[in-house]
């Protein structure tokens, strides 16, 4: 036993050598396919930015598109990142292929999370990503040539479900779209695809002795994974959770992201859930999910309850599954072109 747990320990060394040597390769440690290497006049751009959101630290990447004139006006689009990810992954490559199409984004990391500030690391309550989408609005609408009024959002993943609630009571956003929306709240109750109903209110004492233990300033305790050898990946049985790790921990790893969170969020997670309070939501709505995505049973649950949606579409891309709307070209390519025609639709433009 000693000379496996050694054998373990060394394999997620290595591989925690190989995620810091891929984010390197990048300047801005961008991982994803087609990512921006250097800022070059006339071309989309990528510039680092920092800012206060309630004390805490946020870091953020803005693109500006091609020609990028800050007397003009241009619509701003809001990208939320997915439970686990980080502004560098696929919220980075939504937001470089938005700006191609003319629109300034924003996409930051979650407060506690990635390159943010805010102790205890890794603490991921909805109440706090939620106004990590409020934050960014509020950044991205001071922008030299953001035209306010024509502010959208979109979420990935986790990031889709806080972003349906920060819609609903933040007018400030024009229009809304998810991709592969995911009720964190939903799913941290009831276990994913409802796995874990008989188990909820233990789970619920484990969280309240987590935060006892925080309290009275002893370890602070995580759930999830920060790492996964070989040989543990193969026995993951779950598409959407083996997908996952291969995308966080091999072919889209990056050093700041991660799959652990504070065991005291499920205090409040548990209890949250994106769709109460929908029907709050008057702006138009997209919701993209793949057919093939073992989430898609949330962005189904979801979609009928916004019942006051100005507008709203479901658009399946056929064959995909969640994490390949993450990276996989055929199917970032069609999300990519609907949220574009969602977008010109619903945030009328001038300067585009």
């Amino acid at each position: 036993m000693k000379y496996i747990g050694l054998f373990i320990l060394m394999s997620l060394l290595s591989i925690h050598q190989t995620i810091r040597a891929q984010s390197e390769k990048n300047p801005f440690g961008l991982i994803y396919e087609g990512a921006i290497t250097e800022n070059v006049d006339g071309k989309v751009n990528l510039h680092p930015v920092t800012y206060k959101l309630n004390g805490i630290d946020i870091a953020a990447n803005v693109y500006t598109p091609a020609n990028y004139d800050r007397i003009k006006k241009y619509p701003a689009i809001t990208i939320a990142h997915p439970n686990g990810g980080i502004k560098e992954q696929t919220a980075g490559l939504y937001a470089q292929h938005l700006a191609e199409a003319g629109y300034i984004t924003i996409t930051a990391d979650a407060a506690y999370q990635g390159a943010s500030g805010g102790q205890p690391r890794h603490a991921d309550k909805p109440q706090f990503r939620t106004e990590d989408i409020r934050g960014m609005a509020d950044f991205i609408s001071q922008y030299p040539g953001v035209d306010r009024e024509r502010l959208g959002a979109l979420g990935i993943c986790g990031g889709g479900g806080y972003t349906l609630k920060a819609v609903q009571s933040d007018k400030r956003f024009k229009a809304v779209a998810t991709l592969s929306m995911f009720n964190t709240g939903i799913v941290r109750k009831n276990g994913f695809l409802n796995s874990q109903i008989s188990t909820i209110q233990e789970r619920l004492k484990q969280a309240s002795k987590a935060r006892a233990q925080e309290a009275g300033g002893g370890e602070i305790v995580y759930s999830g994974v920060d790492g996964i050898t070989d040989e543990e990946l193969a026995k993951v049985s779950t598409l959407f959770y083996r997908q996952g790790y291969e995308y966080y921990f091999r072919t889209h790893a990056h050093p700041n992201s991660t799959f652990l969170y504070t065991t005291s969020s499920l205090m409040d997670l548990m209890a949250w859930d994106a769709t109460d309070d929908i029907d709050l939501i008057d702006q138009p709505l997209l919701m993209i999910a793949g057919t093939n995505a073992q989430t898609l049973y949330l962005t189904l649950d979801a979609f009928p309850k916004a019942t006051n949606a100005k507008s709203k579409e479901l658009f399946l891309i056929e064959g995909a599954t969640h994490i390949e709307t993450y990276w996989k070209p055929e199917y970032v390519n069609q999300a990519v072109n609907k949220l574009v025609d969602f977008y010109q639709n619903n945030l009328s433009t001038t300067d585009l």
